[in-house]
């Protein structure tokens, strides 16, 4: 069997320090995995290590081709309209972005530019858009992260709904404990220095 990532990494540098020790991670075909651990242990390198945009290691990296990213923020580009940055950003066609938006319930917000939506919307069309790139894995930091608890809430509800319905191998950092709890089959932790999974 194929696995949508696996990790043999030795070490992981940021500005020439090592900050990553010796990690080995093999996720499963639809499992969600939440990855916890203190602010600045290394959590979101390892995602960054993982995506392609950190390359300062020494170690082998198996990822699967297609792989969709929702950051702490929406990473949205403002000047094109809600609709623009699904169909834009992964190639789909405008139906299967319409019913994207649908089933994050934005569907009349299509022609809507980012700065026209509010957090918790700009929230849903990046899980929207995430969805809607179809990846073998989709890699969460931190998503919820300076919500509301009642926010946080619907949208971890959204995401549990989108997962049902479209089963995706996910890797989550997240610092709060209940969300790996509630989110994820599985839980691990970065801890030490360099950090390592506990």
């Amino acid at each position: 069997m194929r696995l949508p990532l696996s990790l043999r990494l030795e070490e992981v540098r940021a500005g020439g320090a090592p900050i990553l020790g010796a990690i080995r991670l093999d996720i499963l075909p639809s499992e969600t995995v939440a990855l916890t651990g203190p602010s600045g242990v290394g959590k979101s390198t390892l995602l960054r290590v993982i995506s392609g945009l950190h390359t300062d290691y020494t170690g082998d990296v198996r990822r699967p081709e297609r792989i969709a990213t929702v950051f702490q923020e929406p990473t949205l580009l403002p000047w094109r309209s809600s609709l623009q940055n699904i169909t834009l950003t992964t190639g789909c066609s405008r139906d299967t972005a319409m019913n994207w938006l649908a089933a994050v319930g934005l569907q009349d917000k299509a022609d809507h530019f980012p700065t026209q939506l509010s957090l918790g919307q700009q929230r849903r069309l990046s899980l929207a858009r995430a969805f809607a790139a179809d990846p073998e894995l989709l890699l969460l930091d931190e998503p919820f992260v300076s919500l509301d608890p009642a926010l946080a809430d619907e949208m971890m509800s959204l995401f549990e709904s989108l997962r049902s319905t479209h089963q995706v191998t996910t890797l989550l950092v997240t610092h709060v404990e209940s969300e790996a709890r509630r989110l994820a089959t599985r839980h691990l932790r970065l801890a030490g220095q360099p950090a390592h999974l506990t």
